[in-house]
């Protein structure tokens, strides 16, 4: 199960600049579908974190270590492709019928919310030869849309035969990392959490993307705030992740596809009640009924 909106219409996700460091490319503009043109909090929480990025990078690494990446990356995979081996959905792609186009990749890039385009204009600008070259008018035209126009037939072959560079497998390390993985964790130490919040906050801007509509990344996180105060505010870590989850949860269960909300109910939620705030092994989940272990 993937994220089932476009990102925030139109909007500048200036996070992934900011928590980048600053020296990237100029906001990119990407869009949702009938969403309000209102860029939301999700600058002012850049700029906030832009503020303290001295005092964020002095923290613990956190997720980012090594070992939590990976478990992050086993942990989303459970609940996005039913595997502990991420690895093995490089070239996974479908259309899931949910309304984003096709799904592909580590994290379900889409060629409906702008990712999936990021993600090949970036590696065919370094290696113009590739399979998926020829697509990009389609996935430029398409972009916002479900439809498959200008990409059947030969897009997932092609993205199937990409799969098999190790440069396009870097290519989505490196775009996963730079839309949700770091933003996610960055934005997560600035609100006082410790390593379970910053997974759960990169688990909901890869399932919900960084929009800033309700049922966006950062619409989530502005209800659960309006809620409860982030542990940065003072407030008790666990009541405020509480609070994020169930703005989560309501998010999926307002869909009208794909409303199953077990990578809350029986994982997350139950590293959050065990009082794992440290994501340590060894973690038993279920996603989708199927259990899952790391020791």
């Amino acid at each position: 199960m993937t994220r089932l909106v476009l990102f925030g219409a139109p909007i500048a996700i200036v996070a992934s600049i900011v928590f980048s460091g600053g020296d990237s490319e100029p906001p990119t503009v990407v869009r949702h579908a009938g969403g309000s043109s209102d860029s939301g909090s999700a600058a002012p929480a850049a700029e906030e974190a832009d503020d303290h990025a001295e005092e964020i990078d002095a923290l613990p690494p956190g997720l980012a270590a090594p070992a939590m990446k990976e478990t992050a990356s086993r942990l989303v995979s459970s609940a996005e492709a039913s595997t502990l081996d991420w690895r093995s959905q490089y070239g996974a792609i479908e259309d899931v019928g949910d309304g984003t186009g096709y799904t592909a990749g580590i994290v379900g890039f889409c060629s409906g919310t702008n990712d999936m385009l990021q993600l090949v204009e970036g590696y065919t600008e370094k290696h113009p030869d590739n399979p998926l070259a020829p697509f990009l008018p389609a996935l430029r035209t398409v972009d916002g849309s479900d439809s498959h126009e200008g990409l059947d037939p030969g897009f997932t072959d092609a993205w199937r035969r990409a799969a098999e560079d190790p440069q396009f497998r870097k290519a989505q390390d490196a775009t996963r990392d730079r839309l949700y993985f770091e933003p996610a964790v960055r934005l997560a130490k600035m609100d006082g959490l410790g390593t379970l919040g910053q997974f759960i906050y990169y688990d909901a801007m890869v399932l919900h993307g960084p929009g800033v509509e309700a049922d966006g990344f950062y619409g989530i996180r502005d209800a659960a705030m309006a809620v409860a105060d982030t542990a940065s505010e003072g407030g008790d870590e666990k009541a405020y992740l509480d609070a994020f989850l169930d703005q989560s949860r309501s998010a999926i269960k307002n869909r009208k596809v794909q409303r199953d909300t077990t990578r809350i109910d029986t994982a997350q939620r139950v590293f959050l009640r065990e009082g794992n705030l440290e994501l340590r092994k060894p973690l038993v989940w279920k996603v989708y009924g199927e259990t899952f272990r790391l020791t």
